[in-house]
């Protein structure tokens, strides 16, 4: 069974969805991929631990601080390449930004192959179910254009300055 609650934060409502016993989705209110809530059961944040450390975990990053992943149990959806281009993400430090190339680089020295693409990658982190606290909002274009956002540019460039990045090197 997967529950839901709404989280209402700066950026507008958010949608956090989970299991008893791990986190599945996090999803900005009309961003590409939002998920057919009929299929989960509303209920407050104090009715599940999970819902509850969640919430926990967004006021403390919309305060200004910088929460660590590894203090919530996630379980994001997805086959083994977005999982582990998701894991990648989860190592970008907060403030910070990579590209798409950079992680392509990464994943294939990891897969032993000689070239991944960044196009691909950019597939797997637009699909971030949990976005937020699996930071796709970090990875920007190798020309420091803020591109492939599922929330839109302006919500990255938003979460980008939360964290203090220097974003005026960014273009939308």
């Amino acid at each position: 069974m997967t529950y839901f609650t709404e989280y209402n934060s700066y950026l507008g409502t958010l949608t956090i969805i989970a299991t008893t016993t791990a986190l599945i989705g996090l999803y900005i209110q009309g961003q590409k991929y939002y998920p057919d809530l009929s299929q989960h059961h509303q209920i407050s944040p104090d009715d599940s631990p999970v819902l509850t450390s969640a919430a926990a975990w967004l006021d403390l990053y919309f305060s200004g601080k910088n929460p660590s992943i590894s203090t919530l149990p996630l379980s994001p959806q997805g086959t083994h390449f977005r999982q582990q281009v998701w894991r990648h993400l989860c190592n970008i430090p907060y403030g910070q930004t990579t590209t798409y190339g950079a992680i392509a680089k990464a994943i294939a020295a990891e897969n032993n192959i000689t070239r991944m693409s960044p196009q691909a990658i950019g597939g797997a982190v637009g699909h971030n179910p949990i976005s937020i606290i699996i930071p796709c909002h970090r990875v920007v274009g190798a020309d420091n254009t803020l591109t492939g956002y599922a929330a839109g540019t302006d919500i990255k460039l938003r979460l980008l300055t939360l964290e203090g990045a220097d974003t005026s090197k960014f273009s939308q």
